[in-house]
């Protein structure tokens, strides 16, 4: 008789074959958060000469028919490298949208941000990372392109309509999300990205026609993997690989579904096993929790970037420009500043409270101290270019000397406010001593645009993919994709063709 599969494997699996979802606000929510990841590849396609150079074919020539075409390039791809190349065009310059809870994340690599929560002890509390729900994306817009363009009569699965990509979205956000609100992986030294995997190969196996049974046992192979350490996220040790790592764990995602589709069988017991599961192998012996069921609430509360700071930086931006616009009135500048204390949350104490040299583009956006002397600087928020090795305020000693002014001050009141389901804040306030003696009292931003709760988040999302698109395509095409999106029947195939540039002939700059 076959064991059945762990309990976790399970209630996963029945909410993606079993639960609908029929709110068309949920959707709503869902065709932003596309738009918002789709922009955000534009933008790397465009900017990112780093990026580009991970791009392509594994084997320089390899043209593959009826295969991927990413978008932001003219690559055609198989479905295995197109999702690792979506994935770094969504993630690298650190600008997809997050959400918080003990682990991190971006859903939108997955198909994206997760922020950290703090335990009932000491080893249950994961520092966090931002982590992206449109992480997610990279596999299923991959996968179900691919399967558009073959058009399999034998297919099983669903229809390849838009319908259907936002289905999966909204999935793979939850899958993402509700594992993230309680579970602290990175406190064992795992990556978040494990579940971009998790949400990946369980989401795709559904779209690639799986039974529920062969898709619990993809779920058991994820399980079975090695898992990225978060090494690469950590203070000196920050390097590129931070904005690959999605990428990677989508191309995974993918592999590790069409094995299963080949023929593969799972292990029941790969979470419970003694002494080689995964709970005692990895998670320090104890089985996960889960402080709510599946259902759609993720998509529902992300945070989108309206600018490429790391999450827990944001409102100290916005805050610090509101403090220089005090500061000009009262005739100051920021030589006159002696002190800038930002009071926050103890991820962002923990993630982003950064000294000494920053060596490259993913320290410099991952530092507290750096985007709040940037933006205070330059009278505005960064941008992209300004984290670059090139990039004058890299070199700049006035930066340099602001940066060492900068006090982070854990405070546990926003730290619980950030934790609050209820609330869910990702506040800062900042206070600045000038060298008169002089106080300007505290700036304290909880709802930074972006988040769920500022109603200015609507539109800056729209305007920042509307920016993005620009570097490439006309307005006249930009509103020809904003309608298409709103086309529920629409194959997928279609859909992706607006973003392809192969043989276009639309204007690019």
């Amino acid at each position: 008789m076959t064991h059945p599969y762990d309990p976790p494997i399970q209630s996963l699996t029945a909410y993606l074959y079993n639960h609908t979802i029929t709110n068309p606000t949920v959707y709503a929510s869902a065709r932003t958060a596309l738009l918002d990841a789709l922009g955000c590849a534009i933008e790397t396609a465009s900017k990112s000469t780093e990026a580009q150079k991970l791009l392509g074919p594994r084997v320089p020539g390899t043209v593959v028919p009826n295969g991927f075409r990413v978008p932001g390039t003219g690559y055609q791809l198989d479905p295995v490298k197109g999702a690792f190349d979506l994935g770094v065009l969504i993630r690298y310059l650190d600008h997809n949208d997050a959400l918080w809870g003990r682990e991190w994340g971006h859903p939108s690599v997955w198909w994206g941000m997760c922020w950290f929560m703090v335990g009932d002890d000491d080893d249950e509390y994961d520092d966090g990372n931002d982590g992206s729900r449109t992480d997610n994306l990279a596999s299923i817009l991959s996968v179900t392109d691919w399967l558009c363009r073959t058009n399999e009569p034998t297919h099983n699965g669903p229809p390849m309509t838009i319908h259907t990509l936002l289905t999966a979205l909204i999935k793979t956000y939850e899958i993402q999300g509700i594992y993230a609100q309680s579970n602290a992986f990175n406190t064992h030294g795992t990556d978040h990205v494990i579940l971009v995997k998790l949400a990946s190969a369980a989401v795709v196996s559904w779209l690639l026609g799986l039974t529920e049974s062969q898709t619990m046992a993809t779920i058991s192979h994820v399980w079975m993997d090695g898992h990225p350490s978060r090494v690469y996220r950590g203070a000196e040790n920050t390097i590129p690989r931070k904005g690959w790592a999605a990428g990677d764990a989508s191309m995974r995602a993918v592999h590790l579904a069409l094995l299963v589709r080949a023929g593969q069988v799972g292990v029941p017991s790969v979470l419970s096993a003694v002494p080689w599961g995964f709970y005692q192998r990895d998670f320090g012996g104890k089985g996960f929790k889960f402080i709510q069921g599946f259902g759609d609430w993720t998509v529902r509360n992300v945070l989108y970037k309206v600018m490429p700071v790391e999450g827990h930086g944001i409102a100290a931006v916005e805050a610090v420009l509101v403090q220089r616009g005090r500061l000009l009135e009262m005739g100051f500048g920021v030589r006159d500043v002696e002190r800038i204390e930002i009071r926050t949350t103890r991820a962002a104490d923990l993630i982003i409270n950064k000294r000494g040299p920053l060596g490259n583009a993913a320290e410099r956006d991952h530092c507290m101290q750096f985007v709040v002397a940037l933006a205070l600087l330059k009278g505005g928020v960064p941008e992209v270019g300004d984290y670059q090795d090139e990039s004058r305020w890299v070199k700049s000693q006035a930066l340099e000397s602001l940066r060492e002014r900068v006090v982070v001050v854990l405070d546990d009141r926003l730290t619980a406010d950030y934790l609050d389901l209820e609330k869910k804040s990702i506040g800062s306030g900042v206070k600045m001593c000038l060298c008169d003696g002089t106080v300007l009292p505290e700036v304290l931003v909880e709802y930074p645009i972006g988040h769920v709760r500022n109603p200015k988040t609507s539109a800056a999302v729209r305007d920042k993919f509307v920016r993005n698109m620009r570097l490439v395509f006309s307005d006249a095409h930009i509103a020809k994709v904003l309608a298409a999106v709103e086309d529920d029947e629409m194959s997928i195939s279609e859909f992706v063709n607006l973003f392809w540039l192969q043989g276009s002939s639309r204007p690019r700059f």
